[in-house]
């Protein structure tokens, strides 16, 4: 596919771009399976590319995304489409108005290509979605459809969502970029939520520089010219979140290729306590999910699959107390790793994106360690395509920033898309 803004340029036409997206649907999605039906998607996709060329007939009007096809994580809502949630449960009991973000990128010329898979209710059970590398492979979850529909060329752009990992492990297992803003950049509203604590709203891209325009149509106050322009400090966090990784041969070799770019690499004890990090979030995203599940497991609980009522009856037990308590540890974690990045001179902390390539099964997603203390905290991460692995497969590097400084993150991030593309 074209980069995003090549629509815009009139580098292609509409109706050349759609045509050329079902035929890519035709060649691959009945393999990958990264979307839901929908019965007349490109008679639809073509009235509302003739709807948008109408509105914006002088070039110099077109919006930052015309044309851009968008994939939407089916826990969205979307004006025309019923929302599932990868779920048995009666879709009308969580119906809604569409997303605030789904409008914010209409608004700024993305064209719907379908609602994409999710696991249920954005937890662990998967959907039918297969990995575009190899499809014995799991494509990660929860955001599984977006990611392997970006990777498959069958979205220029695909929205999910992150409770733990759900953004960065798809986007390295499937070899794109992921991107999870800072805790409550982006508006959840309109939105099934899973944890109201912990849900970010992310984005799935080819390439930093159309990731850079997503995010800059998606946030409202994205403030691109405020970005340093300068080299970041890189530093790894070394103790026992690191040793998660059973990839760290592969990851050494990434750092070595930064390094000999001329990056500084530093190595920072840090996430020692990464197994009460964990608990942590657990026990706080579980309690809260039993809380938004409340009525509906009440009524439906024989409709929900085994991973995710086992998760909801955990999170019963949760106290309130308890949760209190895990909610007031984000923000000592985040107030903790500031302090180390403050204190060491660290721009960026880089570290794997998971512990390794995506495992063989449809029936797992992956596990997502690498992720939980960054988003325990709501520090803002992205994953950049580093290379293969086992079998071939993608492997991911993961890079976090400041907390509200997600402009300084993909700007750097673009720079080191660059050298590691080199290497």
């Amino acid at each position: 596919m074209n980069d995003i803004g090549a629509l815009r340029r009139g580098e292609m036409s509409l109706a050349r771009s759609i045509e050329e997206l079902e035929k890519r649907f035709a060649e691959v999605e009945t393999a990958v399976r990264a979307y839901l039906p929908e019965r007349d998607r490109f008679g639809r996709a073509r009235r509302e590319a003739a709807d948008l060329e109408a509105r914006y007939a002088a070039p110099e009007e077109k919006p930052p995304l015309y044309g851009a096809m968008l994939g939407v994580k089916d826990i969205f809502h979307v004006d025309g489409f019923v929302t599932r949630a990868g779920a048995a449960v009666p879709p009308e009991l969580f119906a809604g108005a569409q997303a605030a973000v789904v409008t914010r990128l209409r608004e700024a010329g993305a064209l719907i290509a379908g609602k994409t898979v999710t696991t249920e209710f954005a937890y662990f059970e998967p959907g039918p979605t297969r990995n575009p590398h190899n499809l014995a492979h799991s494509p990660g979850g929860s955001s599984s459809g977006s990611a392997a529909a970006v990777a498959s060329g069958l979205a220029q752009v695909a929205l999910g969502t992150q409770t733990v990992g759900s953004v960065i492990r798809p986007a390295a297992y499937c070899g794109i970029v992921g991107f999870k803003p800072s805790f409550e950049r982006v508006d959840t509203a309109g939105l099934v939520m899973f944890s109201e604590s912990a849900d970010h709203v992310g984005f799935f891209t080819p390439t930093v520089p159309d990731m850079r325009a997503v995010a800059a149509a998606a946030i409202e106050d994205w403030r691109d010219e405020n970005a340093p322009q300068r080299r970041p400090i890189l530093a790894v966090p070394e103790g026992n979140y690191l040793r998660q990784c059973t990839a760290l041969g592969e990851f050494e070799s990434q750092l070595r290729a930064l390094a000999a770019t001329g990056y500084t690499v530093k190595r920072v004890e840090a996430l020692d306590d990464i197994e009460d990090i964990g608990r942590c979030h657990q026990d706080m995203i579980a309690a809260e999910l039993a809380i938004q599940h409340q009525a509906w497991f009440a009524q439906h609980a024989a409709l929900y699959r085994p991973r995710t009522a086992e998760l909801i009856r955990y999170g019963q037990t949760v106290s309130r107390a308890r949760l209190l308590e895990a909610r007031q540890h984000r923000f000592a974690t985040r107030d903790r790793l500031r302090g180390v990045m403050s204190d060491n001179g660290i721009d960026l902390w880089v570290c794997p994106a998971a512990p390794d390539v995506a495992p063989q099964g449809l029936g797992v997603t992956g596990d997502p360690k690498m992720n939980m203390p960054w988003t325990h905290a709501g520090l803002p991460a992205l994953t950049l395509p580093a290379g293969n692995g086992k079998l071939g497969l993608p492997l991911g590097l993961q890079l976090v920033g400041r907390f509200g400084d997600d402009e300084a993150l993909l700007l750097w991030a673009r720079e080191i898309e660059g050298e590691l593309g080199r290497g």
